[in-house]
C-alpha cells in the first residue's frame, strides 16, 4: 500500500481531517491533523483511525502503524 492511499483513505473517512503519511509498504507513522479527533481521549483517537484501516491491516496491506495527533494550531506551530 502507498502512503497517498493510507492519506486518501482517512480522509476521505473521517470528517475535517489532514493526514501527513511516512512510510512505504506496509509500515506508516502518521500524523493525524484534526481539532475533533485531537480532542478525544487516546484510545478513541487510535480506535477512529484503526476503524478506517482495519480491512487493510486484516488483509496484510498494512502489518504495523505508528500515530501522532495534533490539533490544526498545534502542527502550524510545530517547530
Amino acid at each position: 500500500m502507498h502512503a497517498a492511499e493510507v492519506k486518501q483513505l482517512i480522509e476521505e473517512q473521517v470528517p475535517d481531517t489532514q493526514v501527513e503519511v511516512d512510510g512505504e509498504g506496509c509500515n506508516f507513522q502518521l500524523f493525524v491533523i484534526s481539532d475533533e479527533v485531537a480532542a478525544l481521549s487516546p484510545v478513541k483517537r487510535q480506535q477512529a483511525i484503526y476503524a478506517v484501516l482495519n480491512d487493510a491491516i486484516t488483509d496484510g496491506r498494512i502489518h504495523a502503524v505508528t500515530m501522532k495527533f495534533f490539533t490544526r494550531q498545534a502542527w502550524d506551530n510545530r517547530a
